[in-house]
């Protein structure tokens, strides 16, 4: 008798936590911050966390928009890792780190975000997003690759409490 019980609750068990994976990546989100408020870190600290944004972070903190991106929201953030904005020509980010051109530094910062959360089963049904600086971005699916202008998405969704991260492999300059 004990071990029917037994064999009933483990397939029982079995059973509600099958279920739990079949929850959309939406509703896992909306589950995650209902149970755990305050636990999540916002867009910027969530990108100092992963340790690959340190140029970004810089560049945040030069165009004095890292409030913005702490605490408003929720945004969509294409990131460029520190080896993307190592492959911006020489020069280019030294200057667009002077304070006289905090202007341009935030215009492209700004192309980068886009108002609104965008997870990756969403991208893929756009061909262009309009980010916070005001101009489009393009977006295409090449085979497995989501492409964002010429980047490379190489993450996708990292969430933070105000937004959602994806990753890409070059820095996206507005023309």
């Amino acid at each position: 008798m004990f071990k029917k019980i037994l064999t009933t609750a483990v397939i029982c068990l079995s059973f509600l936590s099958m279920s739990s994976f079949a929850i959309s990546e939406d509703k896992m989100d909306m589950r995650m911050n209902m149970y755990m408020p305050g636990m999540q870190p916002d867009i910027v600290d969530t990108t100092v966390k992963l340790g690959f944004f340190t140029t970004l972070i810089t560049a945040i903190d030069a165009a004095e928009l890292s409030t913005t991106l702490k605490h408003e929201g929720p945004f969509t953030v294409f990131a460029p890792t520190d080896e993307a904005f190592a492959k911006l020509p020489v020069g280019t980010l030294e200057m667009l780190l002077k304070p006289e051109n905090k202007d341009m530094l935030t215009s492209i910062l700004t192309y980068h975000v886009v108002p609104g959360i965008y997870r990756s089963s969403r991208i893929t049904q756009l061909s262009s997003a309009q980010t916070v600086q005001g101009k489009n971005v393009g977006i295409k699916v090449m085979g497995d690759k989501v492409m964002v202008n010429d980047a490379v998405v190489t993450l996708a969704n990292v969430q933070a409490s105000n937004g959602i991260i994806h990753v890409i492999d070059t820095v996206l300059l507005p023309e």
